[in-house]
């Protein structure tokens, strides 16, 4: 079936430039992304994990002003010690640093110290379930209604667990749906049913498991046939 989303021009503009930076963030993802900052333009947004930037160009070109919080360390998986000005030149590059507040910290230092509003939060910050749970405490500052979109979930364990305890410990995030990885709750308690839809994920979220050992394995003909044709890990 063709896909018959409306095209939006000023999406288009973004992604052209954001997809000539490295990351982990689909077009389709983008798009979700670019919708919901668009929304709220030219509220807040507080992004945490920004890597070099693909995501955070998506959102500040819609003309919200974006917080994005990385403490760029070059001690994990895909750090360097020049990712920070990496990522500061793809800002400048695609002109939207103006619209964008770098803070060079971790998700809860900057938090804890935080006193404004805040209209959407986008977790892709450190995986571990306990890293991901403390990024989902920046709900607090949202109003009911507002969103929450958290990538790699159903992709990567320590985030897939996070969101089934948060799920089951709190009244505050109903499931919306998913592009890919990328998650989308709202401010609202969920219903039994919202949250066992959120449940209903895990057997995507354990092909998505078989692919990464699959992938380790050299086995890419046999995650093709799983239908990941991709050399990186499900996103």
């Amino acid at each position: 079936m063709p896909d018959r989303t409306p095209r939006d021009a000023s999406f288009d503009a973004a992604w052209r430039v954001a997809r000539t930076v490295d990351g982990w963030l689909t077009e389709a993802q983008a798009r979700d992304l670019h919708r919901a900052a668009s929304a709220v333009a030219p509220g807040r947004v507080v992004e945490i994990g920004s890597h070099l930037g693909r995501s955070t160009i998506v959102l500040a070109s819609t003309g919200a002003a974006v917080t994005a919080i990385d403490p760029f360390p070059d001690d994990w998986r895909y750090g360097r010690p020049d990712t920070e000005q990496r990522f500061r030149d793809h800002l400048a590059a695609a002109g939207v640093e103006g619209n964008v507040d770098v803070r060079v910290a971790t998700s809860r230092d900057v938090r804890t110290a935080w006193d404004d509003g805040v209209r959407l939060v986008y977790v892709d910050g450190k995986h571990d379930m306990w890293s991901c749970l403390d990024d989902l405490r920046w709900s607090a500052f949202l109003q009911p209604g507002d969103t929450v979109l958290v990538h790699d979930a159903f992709s990567s364990l320590g985030v897939t667990l996070a969101l089934l305890r948060d799920q089951t410990a709190t009244r505050r995030h109903r499931y919306v749906g998913r592009t890919g990885s990328l998650a989308r709750f709202e401010v609202a308690t969920p219903s039994v049913g919202d949250r066992l839809r959120v449940v209903g994920e895990l057997p995507w979220f354990a092909r998505n498991l078989l692919v990464k050992v699959l992938l380790r394995l050299r086995l890419r003909p046999a995650a093709a046939l799983l239908g990941h044709r991709d050399t990186a890990d499900p996103y």
